[in-house]
Formats: structure tokens, sequence, C-alpha cells
């Protein structure tokens, strides 16, 4: 490779678009699955695209997954704003005669695995294989970061809150048609892929880079948008990325997830101050919030764990200032909901275990319908 070869790819390497949008903007994304009228899976994510209207198109795209959709909003500044995206995506989705269900699984027996044909597609199929069994589908929250470096340090520190996360929005405990054990059966399914972990912390922009570039190299994929870490600066958005939650059924719920987000980034910005945890107790938190849910102790320093939903009053307590500066904080109302009456999978197995599986899948595609 010449000189100006390699001054070319070190420049595309470097390219970012951090600081291109307003500092602490959100975007949603949310992963959904597609039923029929009577709640079983349909492998229809093609066709519904295509019958989209033209100008809500780019909101919506297919995932690997035929049986599974994703949403996304545009640039938003705050949660309420989201909120409304997310449902006028549903809405055009919905007119195209498609059901969609909110769900981190599938909770009843899935069958074969649906998968669409792309190109983007083919090494996640070479490597998974047999993997391939049900669609996991997550929430992912974008926050908009000033500068690479800054998007680094808030990276870093929302892997602390990552436990937390999984715990108020964990919605998986069924998968193919079982009590899996867990409150989030799709962060175990997830686990199995590769590249899909939690990150360690990087020194800085380069650091991150570094890793990404040889990650990269030994995965033979073509850029680090195939390094689906449950949190990652994202250079080509401008944003840092947090990805290891499920997906809730109500657009506002999603939403309310962002809002916290969005003030955790802020409040990190303003007074950093993450509590230096190893990446391996953090971990180990993170499969306590995916067993457990809320019923999970989560460590909050070096020496001191303590139950989640204590662990959630106080980080809403720090996080509400920064949320009403950003006109978020009236989502905060769904999220202490979530901490006094349970989350996705304590809904799920009430439901479940009072009506049975069907009753469930209606309740699930109901709340998630528009």
């Amino acid at each position: 490779m010449g000189t100006s070869s390699k001054t070319e790819e070190e420049t595309r390497r470097r390219a970012h678009r951090f600081g291109a949008s307003p500092p602490l903007t959100i975007g949603v994304e949310e992963e959904l699955l597609l039923v029929d009228p009577d709640c079983g899976l349909v492998a229809e994510a093609e066709a519904v695209l295509e019958g989209i209207a033209p100008e809500r198109r780019k909101a919506v795209s297919t995932e690997i997954f035929a049986t599974q959709i994703e949403l996304k909003t545009g640039i938003c500044e705050d949660a309420t704003e989201a909120a409304a995206e997310l449902a006028e995506v549903r809405r055009a989705v919905a007119a195209t005669g498609a059901r969609l269900m909110g769900s981190g699984l599938y909770p009843a027996e899935s069958g074969e695995p649906a998968l669409v044909e792309k190109a983007r597609y083919l090494p996640v199929k070479q490597d998974l294989v047999s993997l391939l069994a049900t669609p996991p589908c997550g929430l992912h929250v974008h926050v908009g970061i000033p500068d690479p470096e800054t998007a680094v340090a808030v990276a870093n520190a929302m892997r602390h809150h990552l436990p937390l996360l999984a715990a108020l929005t964990a919605n998986s405990p069924f998968r193919d048609g079982a009590d899996s054990g867990m409150a989030s059966a799709r962060a175990s399914v997830v686990r199995s892929y590769p590249r899909f972990e939690m990150p360690r912390a990087f020194r800085d922009y380069e650091d991150f880079l570094r890793v990404a570039d040889q990650l990269i190299a030994a995965a033979g994929v073509e850029d680090y948008t195939y390094i689906w870490w449950d949190v990652r600066p994202h250079p080509n958005l401008g944003t840092v990325e947090v990805r290891g939650m499920d997906v809730q059924p109500r657009p506002e719920q999603n939403a309310a997830v962002a809002a916290l987000i969005q003030a955790l980034a802020a409040k990190e910005i303003d007074r950093p101050g993450a509590p230096g945890l190893t990446r391996e107790a953090i971990e180990e938190s993170y499969y306590q919030a995916g067993r457990y849910g809320l019923e999970a102790r989560l460590m909050v320093d070096d020496h001191t764990a303590a139950p989640a939903a204590e662990v959630a009053r106080g980080t809403l307590a720090e996080a509400r200032p920064y949320a009403e500066q950003l006109g978020g904080a009236g989502a905060f109302e769904e999220l202490d909901r979530i901490v006094a009456e349970g989350n996705g999978a304590d809904r799920q197995r009430r439901v479940h275990g009072e009506r049975g599986m069907a009753a469930l899948l209606a309740d699930l595609a109901e709340r998630t319908r528009i």
C-alpha cells in the first residue's frame, strides 16, 4: 500500500460525526416482532417494508430475522418527541396490515427461524449457524455527543448503569413456551452470539479505534457496526449507543428508558463520577439483573451490593435534575412505576400464571398496538 493509500485509510478510520448534531439529543430504535391475528410469528418483514409509505420508509428497517422489524426515530430533543415519533412509525406499519409485538423474545414456540436474505447478513449467518433460533428484540438508545473523547468517557461510565437498565427493562422470561427462569432470556440468547458483550473501559478514543480495528480484522467483517457491544461509541452517527436492553411494548416506555440514558449522559459530562468497578464485577451484576430483574442485587461501589430497586431509586434521584433540564422529567413517571409495580418480565409471568400462554401473547400484542 502506498503512502497516499495509507493516508486515505487513516483518514477514513478517524472520520466521525461527533458534534454534527446538538449534544444530548437522542434517537431510539425498537426491534419488534411481526405476528398474525392469532399472535403467531409471521415472516413478512420485507413485505411490510415495501408497504410502508415512502415518507416513513427510512424509519423502518429489516433485521436478520424475517419475523422481526426495527423502527427508528430521527434526532429528538427529548423523550416526548421520541415517543411521538415511535407511535407514528408504528401507525405506518399498522397501515400495511401488520401486527406488532413488543417482547425481548417471542414467548411461545417459534419454530424454524426465517431469515432475511441480504448481503449485510451473510457474515452474520456464517458466524452464528444454528445459534440463530429465535429473534431477540432489543431496545437501542443513541445520545448525541460533542467530541470523540467525551464519547469514550460517557461510554465507559454508561457501562456501570447497564445492570440497572437491564433490570428495569427485563421483558423476556419465556422462551419456546416455557419459563426460562431468567427475567431476560433475550440476554442469554445474545450472549451466545459473537461480539455481543460489555466492552472494557477505553483509555481514550485512540484506544477504542485500536480495539475496534483489531476486532474487525479478527472477525473478518467490514466495519465496527458488526461489533454489537452493549454500549459503544458510534462514530458514524456521532453518538454513544446503549444496546443491552429488552424492548418494551409501549413507545412511551422505550422513550422513558431513553430519557434516563440521556440524563445519565448529561450527568457524566457535567459531573464525571462512575464508581470505577472492574469489568468482571459489572458483568456479574449484569448477569444478576438478567436472571432476577428488579429482585437482583447490583454492585454500587467496590465493596457494596444493593437491591436493584434501591439502586434504581438512587439513580433516578441523581438523574432527575438533568432530565428536568432536558425535558424528560415527565418520562420518569414510567420508570417510577416500573420500580414500584414491576418490570415487563413480572407482568408476563403474572398474566401467564393467571390466564395462560395464549392470553400472554394477546396481552403483549394489544399493549404494543397503537
